[in-house]
């Protein structure tokens, strides 16, 4: 079946993509700060990271309530898993990597990107950032 884009205005009202039964990631359901900026971006200086722990932001990612603040080639909207058993939340994506913090059974997790078995992501509890292995996350309905 071809589908052919209508070549009017009606194109740039159309969603980029359906996230079929998930309705809470919507654009209108992200928290977006009420100082949006207008005109041309640009950057000015290098990013604030003094609270680096606590910044859900890497090279490649960031969470989506922090697009117009910081430039990185990908946002993420953060998908929010339960703690299925007590573990550790470690610095990077490996068994041997620095402990950050215990993390108890029941915590949220809020997760921005899954590889290799690991997520990263940010602990709700106190907002820190790290890594957990997936084995150890649930998705919470």
């Amino acid at each position: 079946m071809h589908h052919s884009l209508p070549d009017d205005a009606r194109a740039a009202n159309r969603p980029a993509f359906l996230l079929r039964g998930h309705p809470e990631l919507t654009v209108e359901a992200m928290p977006l700060s009420t100082e949006l900026p207008s005109g041309q971006l640009q950057l000015t200086r290098a990013a604030d990271r003094s609270d680096k722990p606590h910044l859900p932001v890497r090279g490649d990612l960031a969470h989506i309530g922090l697009a117009g603040k910081y430039f990185v080639p990908h946002y993420a909207v953060p998908m929010a898993h339960g703690v299925k058993a007590d573990t550790v939340l470690r610095a990077a994506g490996k068994p041997d990597a620095a402990d950050l913090r215990p993390l108890a059974a029941g915590e949220v997790f809020d997760v921005l990107d899954m590889a290799g078995g690991w997520a990263w992501g940010q602990a709700k509890a106190d907002l820190l950032v790290g890594y957990v292995e997936m084995s150890q996350l649930e998705v919470v309905k």
